[in-house]
């Protein structure tokens, strides 16, 4: 009895190490995307605070000097906020585009191990035929050789 052979075994596993590789850079753009969007996180909570602690020095009352420093670290937050949701909105757009291959590779990969089942299959359906059509050659001979005797 022959071993099965699958012909496309080189690029299954070819297909296989793209699909490892971009399932790994996929993780890497979800690390970055989570990283970006926790600074973005950190950025707006911290502007939350400062708004807080303004009102409340507000009521107290505090000089125009002191409202002017609040007023341009407010705006210097705004400007890091809005660069870093422009850097959120990169790493998402990256991250999609990772899923997305990584999507179409997990099909690739999935194609060519059904081709290969199928073949498996053909194999050793052909492997049956082979052996019984092989011992109904030995029945043949077997009862031929009786046969002679008599």
């Amino acid at each position: 009895m022959t071993t099965f052979y699958y012909r496309f075994d080189k690029v299954l596993n070819l297909r296989e190490q793209e699909r490892d590789e971009t399932e790994m850079a996929y993780k890497e753009a979800i690390e970055e995307f989570e990283k970006i969007a926790t600074q973005l996180y950190d950025q707006m909570k911290k502007k939350e605070n400062i708004l807080e602690e303004q009102q409340q020095r507000m009521t107290t009352g505090f000089s125009i000097d002191d409202l002017h420093s609040y007023s341009r670290f407010i705006n210097t937050l705004d400007l890091s906020i809005d660069h870093i949701q422009q850097e959120v909105m990169k790493s998402r757009s990256k991250m999609n585009w990772y899923e997305s291959q990584l999507l179409e590779k997990n099909i690739e990969v999935k194609k060519f191990e059904k081709m290969k089942e199928i073949g498996k299959q053909q194999h050793n359906v052909e492997m049956e035929h082979v052996e019984t059509n092989r011992i109904d050659e030995l029945s043949t001979m077997k009862f031929r050789s009786r046969e002679d005797r008599w």
